[in-house]
């Protein structure tokens, strides 16, 4: 079950891997109380049937996960984006490719928390079917803006084929790096730190 927004990342970016995708973007764009998210790939595409089943949680092609008997990704992020007032669209056509956008409303209660998008980034970057991908994350908020870019050809030319766990550690240090250049505005965000309810005991 998905918890974490990094998790809905990894399943929609998988997705466009196994679409046949020869390029993939990740677009990330966070505000003082607002994530947008846009996945867009080059794949093989969807016509309006098929786009109809995928939000349907209860089909599965039975091709992807043969165990599954239910297709549940894109029904979880609809319903965890609407849950904290979010969106979801679902663009796609035959031939062309695909476009998921969403975005979490980060001030509302139901809003589920980051997670680790560092360790997720470099899972996906590393993932083998990712060809031409790329990760452009943005954050703006009253104390200033900061945004980075992940291309892994680029990163590929610099650390080589990122199968080793040399690369794979060179790759995650240069990614927290990255975090960590923005992580100076997180300040002003206020995410995910209401305070959890009271036990009767410490109420007393």
């Amino acid at each position: 079950m998905h918890i974490c927004i990094d998790d809905y990342l990894l399943d929609i970016v998988q997705n466009s891997f196994e679409a046949d995708s020869s390029q993939v973007e990740l677009l990330i764009d966070q505000t003082e109380d607002r994530l947008d998210c846009t996945v867009r790939d080059n794949g093989k595409g969807m016509d309006a049937e098929v786009q109809k089943r995928v939000l349907d949680p209860f089909y599965t092609d039975g091709k992807k996960h043969s165990t599954r008997k239910v297709g549940l990704g894109l029904p979880f992020l609809i319903q965890a984006c609407e849950a904290c007032e979010g969106t979801f669209a679902l663009h796609s056509e035959v031939g062309v490719g695909t476009t998921v956008e969403f975005s979490f409303n980060l001030a509302h209660l139901d809003a589920p928390p980051l997670g680790d998008l560092c360790a997720t980034f470099v899972i996906l970057l590393a993932h083998p079917l990712a060809k031409g991908f790329v990760i452009k994350r943005t954050i703006s908020t009253q104390k200033g803006s900061g945004s980075y870019q992940l291309d892994k050809l680029e990163l590929e030319e610099v650390l080589g084929s990122l199968t080793t766990s040399g690369t794979l550690n060179l790759l995650k240090e240069y990614v927290t790096s990255q975090e960590e250049d923005v992580r100076q505005y997180y300040a002003s965000l206020n995410l995910h730190k209401q305070k959890a309810p009271l036990s009767k005991q410490q109420e007393m």
